[in-house]
């Protein structure tokens, strides 16, 4: 049966394991030395993540009796930083391991023992955790290490591994690059050099050989002089730089001024180029014959089509160093390789310049269509800006109703209705640019219903999250056919995702569901849980499965990372863990772990009004259909129970 393989196994996950090291520096300062050692397809979040992202790695030092004082921050190995399309934001993470280093000075140097403790959050594809651990560091003698958990030491083949994650973000760079070479190529400063080149060395050549290795010399010298340019980027910033950059406002700001300024550029308002001295320079260079004058000749190429290539190399390189490291580098590869190849195989095959369409309007087309989609591009970069800084500027509507004009613009541009300065005057438009603007008009329908709250999973990670909106459930609301409220909300509820009720109090919520006769649905989640998110806004939105959250249930929604302490009186030591319980979050992840023996998020228990399961809880289930067939099993059950309880009722009475 379907449902069997839905089942989660109870099981207490511990992805990380600690350990620390003391490093004396001289007699007054130290550092302290935290490793982590991380599962396989687990991530341990940076210390720096934009607000409203996944909780990062918190440091806490017990410093209550100022005998020493922090040197700066708290230092971290090299992250991943990579874009997540829940959060809509780039989000910088740590695979296999990770090491952090906080340098100490003491102000007596008789301390011997610091204590500290680190909170964070750790995630994989299914489910996410909130960990709390301490440390002691002794300065003398034997370090006193961790006071929970068990630590473990990373091997030098760990250190030095390229991680999946890693291999996975350079390849969607490499590719996305090599298609913006492809684009370049048929815009008019790339387009027609290529029969001009390929028939100069074929010409010039004493042989048909050396002709096709001059050409390939010419490519292999273009995708040098580009990755030597990414190489440039990536050492005046420097990887760590760029993973900072990333999610910082002003670099967003910067590259959104630079993009509309690309995209006007391309629309033939102006062109930027470099300095005319520059090229004649180079040109005289080529002159000289032989493979250096070769080498000058691309690069003579590539500063005569910069108004063309400028604006694509510039916007792949804002792209690339908001990931950071060698991402520069890769990109620039990916993106020369493709204006590169086609010198090499038309040499080689000259009879296939032939089969190249003749130089016309059609590639001024292909240039103002980039800068439509530049300019769209664009306002991405300044929605991340309004969302770090929360000012609710550029919120959904906003964003949604510059993208439709700039793609209903575009489509007028496609079907000719729209004429920029070095469009040329036609009767007809080609059946290509028919489709294409088609297909630009049919997006631009589909933009339309965003308006509305439609959650448009197509550009999903585009635009502002759906909550991030004047009116988070559409115009007009989104709570038709559910309960509704005359009275009020009951005490400790409120309206969560998709206006369903919900609380987040146990209590509270388990004793609604026997006033309404309804099943528990308890959700153990956090507020920067990954797939919680994710199941809220792809899965509970499904039409069958809200109307049986809204109707058929009470949900009670347990945050294992709400930071509120708990009154002192309600402060606890675990039996299970045997760890301090100080927050609410605590106290939900312990009630987790104790009754369930699980402590990932998220987790989905149906339970009656004993408090006992209606069947088997589950974690994360993304397949709508299989998660709707879990609840409605869960009340069907509890409607059975139901029956046999009045059944048993009837028969005490009669008896």
């Amino acid at each position: 049966m379907l449902l069997s393989g839905l089942f989660s196994q109870a099981q207490i996950y511990e992805p990380v394991q600690w350990d620390t090291e003391v490093k004396k520096i001289s007699s007054e300062e130290y550092e302290l030395v935290f490793n982590a050692i991380i599962e396989n397809n687990w991530h341990l979040y940076s210390q720096t993540l934009p607000e409203g992202a996944a909780l990062p790695t918190v440091f806490i030092f017990d410093n209550a009796e100022d005998k020493y004082e922090l040197v700066g921050k708290t230092e971290e190995s090299e992250a991943v930083t990579e874009y997540d399309k829940v959060f809509e934001m780039d989000l910088t993470y740590f695979s296999d391991m990770a090491t952090f280093t906080q340098r100490v000075k003491l102000k007596d140097t008789t301390l011997n023992l610091i204590k500290a403790e680190v909170e964070y959050q750790v995630c994989d594809d299914k489910a996410c955790i909130f960990e709390t651990e301490k440390f002691e560091f002794r300065l003398k003698g034997e370090p006193a290490g961790l006071t929970s958990g068990e630590g473990s030491e990373a091997t030098e083949a760990e250190a030095l591994d390229i991680t999946t994650e890693e291999k996975r973000s350079y390849w969607g760079i490499f590719i996305i690059a090599f298609l913006s070479g492809f684009a370049a190529l048929l815009t008019p400063c790339v387009f027609p050099m290529i029969p001009m080149t390929v028939s100069f060395f074929t010409k010039q050549s004493k042989s048909r050989a050396a002709g096709i290795k001059n050409a390939i010399f010419y490519g292999v010298s273009i995708v040098i002089i580009y990755v030597l340019l990414g190489t440039l980027v990536t050492v005046i910033f420097g990887a760590d730089a760029l993973n900072a950059l990333s999610t910082n406002v002003w670099f967003n700001v910067l590259f959104f001024i630079l993009l509309v300024v690309f995209a006007i550029s391309f629309m033939g308002a102006f062109e930027i180029v470099l300095p005319s001295s520059w090229g004649t320079k180079i040109d005289s260079k080529a002159d000289k014959g032989g493979l250096i004058g070769i080498f000058f000749m691309a690069l003579a190429l590539a500063i005569v089509s910069f108004s063309c290539t400028g604006p694509i190399v510039g916007t792949l390189l804002v792209e690339a160093a908001s990931k950071g490291g060698t991402a520069p580098i890769i990109g620039m590869l990916g993106f020369s390789l493709a204006i590169a190849l086609p010198f090499g195989l038309f040499a080689a095959f000259p009879g296939w310049l032939n089969t190249l369409p003749k130089s016309g309007s059609w590639l001024n087309t292909v240039k103002v269509t980039l800068g439509f989609l530049e300019l769209a591009l664009a306002f991405k970069f300044l929605s991340n800006a309004d969302l770090v800084l929360q000012l609710h500027i550029m919120e959904r509507e906003i964003f949604l109703a510059i993208w439709i004009g700039i793609f209903g613009l575009l489509a007028l541009y496609l079907f000719g209705k729209l004429r920029l300065p070095h469009d040329s005057k036609e009767d007809h438009i080609s059946v290509g640019r028919l489709l294409t603007g088609l297909i630009v008009l049919i997006f631009t329908i589909y933009l339309i219903p965003g308006l509305w709250g439609a959650p448009l999973k197509l550009i999903s990670g585009f635009p502002p999250p759906l909550h991030y909106s004047e009116s988070p459930d559409g115009v007009g609301g989104s709570s038709a056919g559910s309960v509704s409220f005359s009275e009020g909300l009951p005490k400790g509820a409120e309206l969560g995702p998709h206006d369903i009720l919900s609380f987040h109090d146990y209590d509270l919520g388990m004793a609604y569901a026997r006033e309404k006769n309804l099943p528990v649905l308890l959700d153990f989640t956090g507020h920067a849980c990954v797939n919680c998110r994710k199941m809220e806004e792809r899965v509970w939105s499904e039409a069958p499965v809200l109307d049986v959250l809204k109707n058929k249930l009470v949900l009670i929604s347990l945050y294992v990372d709400d930071k509120r302490d708990l009154p002192e009186s309600e402060q606890y030591v675990s039996k299970t863990t045997g760890k301090e319980i100080e927050t609410i979050g605590n106290k939900w992840s312990d009630f987790q772990i104790t009754r369930y023996k699980a402590n990932a998020q998220p987790y989905y228990v149906l339970l009656d009004h004993d408090e006992e399961n209606l069947l088997p809880p589950i974690g994360y289930e993304p397949d709508a259909d299989n998660y709707l067939q879990w609840l409605e099993s869960g009340i069907e059950n509890f409607k059975t129970e139901e029956v046999e309880g009045l059944s048993s009722e009837k028969t005490s009475i009669f008896q």
